[in-house]
């Protein structure tokens, strides 16, 4: 990737941004210590995602997708984020797609970045994913790879993007969920039911 250059890197930009990625974070965190993160899309976080991804999708229009070369590594990370935490704007994680996979070709963002993306496009339309990002509980209350495209070629997949081996993930994320406390769903067919419901209202699937 490019390095930053730091005579064209757009600080009041990247700072919007940062500011941003901190405030989700920051309300994640609180969530967390009041176990209340993973009691379904709290609403106070689904709100700041969509008052993130508003002021996101101006910044593109204005500016395009934020580079490293325009914000700085950090700078184009908290876009990703944000992106990627807009999972109640469906038009906006598809149309800004293209934009990251082209951006990744050029070397001005990380080749992570669109590979998650276009995953958690297929999580959220219910359809399988490419590169094993994407994890769920399954119905053994299990956190599992959503499914995925080609099992067979999916650690190759991840290589090319420097992304560890499927298993390597698998106990990382279970991990990461243990250490949370993040625990299977009561009822694992009430909740597939409900986000069919969130996921419908939003415009994910018909």
């Amino acid at each position: 990737m490019k390095q930053n250059n730091s005579n064209t890197i757009e600080h009041e930009l990247r700072e919007q941004l940062l500011t941003m990625a901190a405030q989700d974070q920051k309300l994640r965190e609180e969530l967390l210590n009041s176990q209340r993160l993973f009691d379904g899309y709290n609403e106070e976080l689904e709100k700041l995602h969509y008052e993130h991804a508003q002021r996101l999708e101006k910044i593109i229009q204005a500016k395009g997708w934020p580079t490293e070369s325009m914000v700085g590594i950090d700078g184009a990370r908290a876009a990703w984020l944000i992106l990627q935490h807009a999972i109640g704007r469906p038009d906006l994680l598809r149309k800004c797609l293209p934009l990251l996979q082209q951006a990744a070709q050029r070397g001005e963002i990380d080749a992570k970045f669109p590979a998650y993306l276009e995953d958690r496009i297929c999580f959220f339309q219910r359809q399988p994913q490419k590169f094993g990002t994407q994890f769920d509980w399954d119905e053994d209350g299990n956190l599992s790879p959503w499914q995925i495209q080609d099992l067979a070629r999916v650690d190759e997949l991840r290589e090319k993007i420097g992304l560890p081996s499927l298993e390597a993930q698998i106990k990382l994320m279970r991990q990461n969920a243990a250490e949370e406390r993040e625990k299977p769903p009561c009822d694992w067919t009430m909740r597939m039911e409900e986000m069919h419901r969130w996921s419908r209202k939003v415009g994910w699937i018909d």
